[in-house]
């Protein structure tokens, strides 16, 4: 007997923090829209890695329905220092200088999660489906289709990828890309340290990589409150030399060695993890009844710790636009709709692109004159305070006047 297929609004495939999010939106629309999620929400996510939430982001998760639950554990971002190898302090950003404004917060991504996947379960229009995984697409004038692997079919006036950096989607839609690899892999860990980071972030970089250190809410350690941090050690070279096969005994005195003196003595806590870094820069986001967001149509370096702030702005976009259609009655899949949305979130994504890769070449290349180039450009935008006052909007994450 032939499956019976389901109808939607919208289908969403991929059910990670972008994903999510913009079920959440969707939601507070009344959009009858599903979300197909190949991880079994069940299983203890085991992530490691947090995020850092610029004020823009965090207006974005405000509209989702969750900020104020992600506040609750959220540490904000006050000042931010970024340094050059063995030179003193070359710039720094202070809230004191924004307004008393945090730049950003940093959160755990395993929390952002979890509070993501309770409030879907309170959306009354929309479906989470996991673990759910899918064989094939289709689409025609007026839908496109879903094939699960269970042979179920799902059918809608779009189709959302949100399935990140290998999206299947894309792949479907045989959309080409831009991409390679920086040959670098991020080391990434939480540790505790004796004294307290008083809301500093730090970029600090070394001819072996950047490294940064994030600041986190402290948390209750045998009966006393630990101070902790998030920690990205960037690195390049042979896999054979990565960090990941030091001792935690090496590992912990490599860790010291890179931490100012003013945190104390400084331990791992749990486990460590490595990404490989590439870049992948999708021509285009959309097709016929279908549409990329986030990693899906674009991935980027960490370097400014912006990659989910980015996708968040593509989540909101396509969810204000849909919510427009909703309102008065039209077709989601609209290809007026589509090429809105594109036309929209080009420019943004190709400038943090180019922005971040240049960064990455620009801070990993030692030689000489290009040391001394940078250098001299970070002071002059300390000096210069348009272009400060410049820089702090962006690393908040200000896109429009509204928001400043």
């Amino acid at each position: 007997m032939k499956n019976e297929t389901k109808n939607y609004d919208v289908i969403i495939v991929g059910g990670g923090l972008s994903g999510l999010t913009l079920a959440c939106l969707l939601g507070q629309n009344n959009i009858n829209a599903i979300c197909i999620d190949h991880a079994d929400p069940k299983i203890q996510n085991t992530d490691l890695r947090t995020t850092a939430i610029s004020y823009g982001s965090s207006k974005i998760l405000t509209r989702a329905g969750i900020w104020d639950e992600m506040l609750k554990t959220a540490s904000p971002i006050e000042d931010i220092q970024i340094l050059d190898g063995d030179s003193p302090l070359l710039l720094q950003f202070l809230s004191s200088e924004v307004k008393d404004r945090a730049f950003g917060w940093i959160v755990e991504n395993a929390h952002l999660r979890n509070v993501l996947l309770k409030q879907v379960k309170s959306l009354k229009s929309f479906t989470h489906l996991a673990p759910a995984k899918i064989s094939d697409f289709s689409v025609s004038d007026n839908q496109a289709s879903v094939t699960l692997d269970t042979g179920e079919t799902l059918s809608a006036k779009l189709i959302i990828g949100a399935d990140g950096r290998g999206s299947t989607l894309r792949q479907w839609m045989d959309i080409p890309t831009r991409q390679w690899s920086y040959n670098q892999r991020a080391v990434i860990c939480c540790v505790a340290h004796e004294n307290p980071h008083n809301q500093m972030a730090i970029e600090h970089f070394w001819p072996e990589g950047p490294f940064a250190v994030l600041p986190m809410s402290n948390a209750m350690h045998d009966g006393q409150n630990q101070h902790r941090s998030s920690v990205v050690f960037t690195e390049h070279g042979p896999e054979k030399h990565s960090l990941m096969h030091f001792t935690n005994e090496e590992f912990e005195i490599a860790l010291n060695a890179r931490f100012p003196e003013s945190y104390g003595k400084v331990s791992m806590i749990g486990k460590r993890a490595a990404y490989p870094l590439n870049l992948i820069h999708a021509t285009r986001y959309i097709g016929p009844r279908m549409a990329l967001v986030a990693d899906a149509a674009h991935g980027i370096h960490p370097i400014a710790g912006q990659g989910l702030n980015l996708g968040f702005r593509d989540v909101d976009k396509i969810a204000a636009l849909l919510g427009e259609a909703h309102n008065h009655d039209q077709d989601y899949g609209s290809d007026q709709l589509l090429s809105t949305y594109q036309s929209a979130r080009r420019f943004d994504n190709i400038s943090m692109v180019a922005v971040t890769d240049g960064l990455v070449r620009l801070f990993s290349n030692n030689l000489p004159p290009i040391r001394l180039l940078r250098r001299t450009g970070l002071k002059l935008v300390s000096r210069l305070r348009p272009a400060k006052q410049f820089f702090m909007k962006q690393a908040m994450g200000y896109h429009n006047k509204k928001e400043q």
